[in-house]
């Protein structure tokens, strides 16, 4: 299911006085996915680096003179290239400093915009619709540039799209209330002009937005009254010949968004790929008026996926680059990460079980049409039967009330009651309905508890979260809550389950499950399968645990080989004597904590919040885990939900960033951190003793097998 993630600040705006525009331009790409151009509305073109957030350059027109487009970089000669004042072209370096000095040249008709793609020319684009590429432009910037749109019609939108290796312009324009687009192409250079269906009278599209899949071009548009449309254009059939009669476009209705109260005025909607779009400035359907969202909605299945609340007012600007979201709101332009996983039918109605890694997937873990339509299977698994929690069978409640009828329920009746009749509405629901109705019915019982402290359903909680159809973003007060009632297996749900929760959600979680006490934490029901897996890890003994990875975890290092022979053979004797630090339940909870995704810019500041005490307790929890799994002996269970060997080194390193200083100024921290120091130690030596064979090992790999080998044979390696 798509996800949208913590967002953070690229840089402050200055909208105008009424707050009528966000004072942005355009948003360009650069060289490389971390780099993006940012055009004010007035004199200023800035680079920034997207991951630290930082200016790498700003330059800036003279006082009297306006930016007219935004400013776009040319890949093929590393320049950047804007417009001022509509006509005059000007292009420079990154190490220029004054935009005054820089090449400019002044053209005879008012431009629109630069288009420019990646390893592209740059293609200039008139206001009366004619196109040039920069270059051809250049070499006589005076040239007369015909006119191509028809009297009283003016440009409203247009982007640049590549197709089978040729450039495609695509251009909206509106005359006397109707609107066309032409897609005109270039080398050979064609033009056709089409007419775009009219929508309820005096409407208008509010944003557009086009790609390019399966051979075609798609264009989707956004209308006030919430509909979203696509038509698809194809590529081929082009003739050279300028398309002087209208064709009519066809289109198809992909979403029926929600309006609320009168009609959309500051809205955008963009396709993110083939089943997902991104919409801004539309209600969220399960929130109250007056709060802006950005969501992500499914057009394959028509759920919502997504939403995050956006502060301040919303401009009606999106962008897209590089699985991340630019938007401007009030005097902040954010970026929100975002993932949108491939469609399935069983993901949409959040019976997908999610997997670990790639590799523990199995063939029995592929939903089959019963399971996802009524959650059942012919051999259910034991994973499957302890995660169940919604029935098929139909509810005991003799009436069928609807969403609203149950909201009004959750206000007033008790928790068996309101229990009986949310479990029977989402055995009715609808599909299609299930996802807004879940967050309005977590959002309704989450305000309850917040305002009743007598009041707390714990149970529908956890069935609502069962369900898939909910996120942080939703309902952002659900884990508070759960950490504030110390109802930890609906922490446990929540983390396994949402994909966004913040780093300052996550930090507040670890704090509370490392503060809890043992016996306490034995008395918590948690998800069978993850207790068991620790349940395998603590007490199983082994034997055979020697040597593992290059390290024995209570031998120091040693050089000579007699010591290391003496080493061996005493630790091939005596089994390992590892001791988890932490209770079982309480390790349960904190594995959650290690596998919930993360930004180490974020999550850093709110670990050097952690005391002394639980970061030594953490870090010797992380070690033991560590020490478990290097030993070969241990068997990587899978279908069971454990944290990786990777996702235990990077808490580790991230632990050691935040406090380090105050690490080494502890006395009791002292013997973790020299083992520590001697794990990271070993492993080098490991790593460099593996070094000195790779050789013989890559010859070993380019040996052709013999094609007929009988049952007994001796064969001789020479390894040089």
């Amino acid at each position: 299911m798509a996800a949208l993630y913590e967002g953070y600040t690229l840089c402050g705006l200055v909208p105008d006085q009424n707050l009528s525009s966000s004072g942005i331009q355009g948003i360009e790409e650069e060289r490389d996915r971390d780099h993006v151009v940012v055009t004010d509305s007035t004199r200023s073109v800035t680079l920034y680096k997207v991951s630290d957030q930082k200016p790498l350059g700003s330059w800036t027109v003279k006082q009297g003179h306006k930016l007219t487009c935004p400013a776009v970089f040319n890949s093929q000669t590393n320049e950047y290239v804007a417009v001022t004042d509509n006509k005059v072209i000007r292009i420079w370096k990154e190490d220029d400093i004054l935009l005054d000095k820089a090449f400019k040249a002044t053209v005879s008709s008012d431009v629109w915009k630069v288009h420019c793609t990646h390893g592209g020319e740059p293609v200039v684009l008139f206001q009366r619709g004619a196109v040039r590429l920069l270059d051809s432009l250049l070499a006589a910037p005076q040239q007369p540039i015909e006119e191509v749109l028809a009297q009283e019609e003016a440009i409203r939108w247009s982007t640049i799209i590549v197709a089978e290796t040729q450039q495609f312009i695509i251009i909206t324009t509106e005359q006397k209330g109707e609107h066309f687009l032409y897609l005109q192409r270039l080398n050979p250079n064609s033009v056709q002009r089409y007419r775009l269906e009219r929508e309820e009278p005096g409407l208008s599209p509010l944003s557009f937005s086009a790609t390019y899949r399966d051979k075609h071009i798609c264009l989707l548009y956004l209308y006030p009254n919430g509909h979203v449309y696509q038509s698809v254009l194809s590529v081929r059939g082009l003739g050279t010949e300028e398309g002087v009669q209208a064709l009519p476009l066809p289109r198809s209705l992909l979403l029926g968004l929600p309006v609320g109260d009168g009609q959309l005025e500051a809205a955008s909607a963009m396709a993110l790929d083939e089943a997902h779009v991104a919409v801004v400035g539309v209600p969220h359907p399960s929130a109250g008026g007056g709060k802006d969202f950005l969501c992500i909605w499914n057009t394959n299945f028509q759920t919502l996926q997504a939403g995050k609340e956006i502060a301040g007012k919303i401009y009606g600007q999106l962008w897209s680059y590089s699985n991340k979201v630019f938007i401007p709101h009030g005097k902040t332009l954010s970026i929100i990460p975002f993932e949108c996983p491939k469609s399935s039918l069983a993901s949409a109605l959040g019976k997908l079980k999610h997997t670990k890694t790639e590799e523990s997937k199995t063939p029995n873990s592929v939903p089959s049409w019963n399971n996802i339509l009524h959650g059942e299977k012919a051999q259910p698994s034991k994973s499957a039967e302890t995660r169940r929690t919604r029935t098929t069978r139909k509810s005991q409640s003799t009436t069928n009330l609807t969403t609203d009828q149950v909201l009004e329920l959750i206000k007033t009746a008790p928790v068996e009651e309101i229990q009986k009749e949310v479990e029977g509405f989402l055995t009715r629901a609808e599909f299609q309905d299930l996802q807004p109705s879940v967050g309005q019915l977590a959002l309704t019982l989450v305000s309850r508890s917040l305002a009743d402290p007598a009041f707390y359903s714990s149970s529908t909680l956890a069935q609502l979260v069962h369900t898939r159809c909910l996120c942080h973003s939703v309902c952002p007060d659900l884990v508070l809550l759960a950490l504030e009632k110390k109802d930890y297996f609906l922490c446990q749900l929540c983390l396994q389950f949402f994909p966004d929760i913040p780093e300052a959600v996550t930090c507040a979680c670890l704090k509370a499950f490392i503060s809890i006490p043992d016996v306490d934490a034995e008395k918590v029901s948690l998800e069978p399968d993850s207790v068991e897996f620790m349940e395998n890890l603590i007490t199983r003994d082994r034997a055979e645990a020697g040597l593992q990875n290059g390290f024995s975890p209570t031998s120091s290092v040693v050089n000579d080989r007699q010591t290391r022979a003496e080493d061996v053979k005493k630790k091939a004797s005596a089994p390992s004597q590892l001791s988890c630090p932490v209770g079982l339940h309480k390790a349960v909870l904190i594995n959650e904590i290690l596998q919930t995704p993360y930004s180490d810019t974020f999550l850093l500041p709110h670990l050097k919040d952690l005391s002394s005490q639980h970061v030594m307790l953490f870090l010797q929890y992380l070690q033991f885990l560590y020490l478990k799994y290097s030993q070969d002996a241990f068997p990587q269970m899978e279908g069971f939900r454990s944290p990786s060997l990777s996702q235990i080194m990077d808490w580790v390193c991230l632990l050691l960033d935040a406090h380090f200083t105050v690490l080494v100024m502890t006395p009791e921290a002292k013997g973790l951190l020299l083992n520590l120091h001697r794990f990271v130690k070993s492993q080098v030596r490991l790593v460099s003793e593996l070094g000195k064979i790779e050789g013989s090992l890559q010859e070993l790999r380019k040996m052709k097998a013999k094609e007929s080998i009988g049952q007994y044979s001796i064969e001789i390696i020479e390894l040089f």
